[in-house]
C-alpha cells in the first residue's frame, strides 16, 4: 500500500514509517520543513509539506494514499484542549478525502477512552463518551467519520518509551530535575499502561494491515505501572529524593501534569493481542527508565 503518515517525523510516526517500508508499503510522509523533508529521505520516503494548521495539506496528502495513518499532534499541554479540537478538525479533513472508498484511516488515542469504570482496565471495546480527557475529540471526531462511511480504526497509546522519551514520564523527569525531588501524588498506587515504541510501531502496522473498520487497538505492554515505582526508578537514575505529596500540593509540583499525575489508568491489550497476534518484545518501562539517557542541560 501507499500509506500517507501524519507526525512522520516524530518519535513514534518516525519508527512506523521504518516498520511500513521494512514490509513493502510506500511511505509519504506529511512534514513541515526541508529538514524533515531530508529525514524523510534518508529513510527512503517521500516528503509532503503541509501541518495541522492545514487541513487542505492533509487532505490532499490523504486523497493521493491507498490509506493514511495519523499520529500527528501538537503536544503543547498548556493549550492542550484546544490541541484536541484541533485533532478532531485534522482527522475530518483525513477522513473527507477517503470518503466515498475502502481506504483506511488509521487514527490515535488515547488507552483511557476505553476506561469501563474507576479502578477497571480499559478494554478496545468501550468508548467512554463521558471520559473527562480532552483528546476525547480525536475518538468522537473518528466515530463520526465511521457513522458516515469511512474506514476509519483507532490505535490507543499509553506511555510509549525507549531510554529518551517516555510519554508523559519525560515532562515528570524534567519537573524532578529542576525541583530536585522527585514526587508522586499520595500512596502512588495509581498506574500508567506503557509499551516500547518499536512494539506500538509494529502494532500500528498490523492494524492497518488488518484493514477492520470501527477497530480499536490498545497499544499496551504493561498493564499499569504504580506511579511509586516510576518514581523509585528515576529517583534512582537521577540521584534524587523520592517522595509523597498531598493532592492539593500536586499543582505547585506538576503544573499542568497535575491532571495526569494521580490517575488511574490501566488498560488491557487482550483483544488486541488476540486479534492481530500482536507479540510485545521491547523493554519495559522501568527497565527503559533504569537506562535513561540523560541530557546535561536538561536540568
Amino acid at each position: 500500500m501507499h500509506v500517507f503518515v501524519t507526525g512522520a517525523t516524530g518519535f513514534i510516526g518516525t519508527r512506523i514509517v521504518r516498520e511500513l517500508l521494512a514490509h513493502g508499503h510506500e511511505v509519504t510522509g506529511l512534514c513541515r520543513s526541508e529538514d524533515k523533508a531530508r529525514s524523510l529521505a534518508a529513510l527512503g520516503a517521500a516528503a509532503y509539506r503541509g501541518s495541522l494548521e492545514q487541513p487542505d495539506s492533509l487532505r490532499a496528502g490523504a486523497a493521493q494514499a491507498d490509506a493514511v495513518i495519523h499520529t500527528a499532534f501538537d503536544h503543547d499541554f498548556a493549550h492542550f484542549a484546544a490541541n484536541c479540537e484541533k485533532d478532531y478538525r485534522a482527522i475530518h479533513a483525513l477522513g473527507s478525502a477517503l470518503a466515498g472508498s475502502d481506504r483506511p484511516l488509521l487514527i490515535t488515542s488515547g488507552t483511557g477512552m476505553g476506561s469501563p469504570g474507576a479502578g477497571l482496565p480499559a478494554r478496545e471495546d468501550v468508548l467512554n463518551l463521558d471520559h473527562p480527557n480532552p483528546r476525547l475529540a480525536s475518538e468522537r471526531a473518528g466515530q463520526e467519520l465511521l457513522d458516515a462511511g469511512v474506514a476509519v480504526s483507532v490505535v490507543r497509546l499509553p506511555q510509549v518509551h525507549d531510554t529518551t522519551r517516555q510519554g508523559l514520564v519525560s515532562p515528570w523527569i524534567q519537573m524532578a530535575r529542576a525541583r530536585g525531588v522527585c514526587a508522586y501524588v499520595g500512596d502512588g498506587r495509581n498506574r500508567w499502561p506503557a509499551a516500547h515504541v518499536q512494539d506500538v510501531a509494529r502494532l500500528y502496522r498490523l492494524a492497518l494491515e488488518h484493514r477492520t473498520p470501527g477497530a480499536r487497538y490498545h497499544a499496551v505492554a504493561e498493564q499499569g505501572i504504580a506511579a511509586c515505582d516510576i518514581a523509585r526508578v528515576l529517583g534512582e537514575r537521577l540521584d534524587l529524593p523520592v517522595t509523597s505529596i498531598a493532592t492539593a500540593d500536586a499543582p505547585g509540583y506538576f503544573g499542568w501534569l497535575a491532571a495526569f499525575a494521580a490517575m488511574d489508568l490501566p488498560a488491557s491489550s487482550e483483544w488486541t493481542r488476540r486479534t492481530l497476534g500482536w507479540e510485545t518484545t521491547g523493554p519495559g518501562l522501568l527497565d527503559d527508565l533504569a537506562r535513561l539517557e540523560l541530557q546535561a542541560d536538561a536540568a
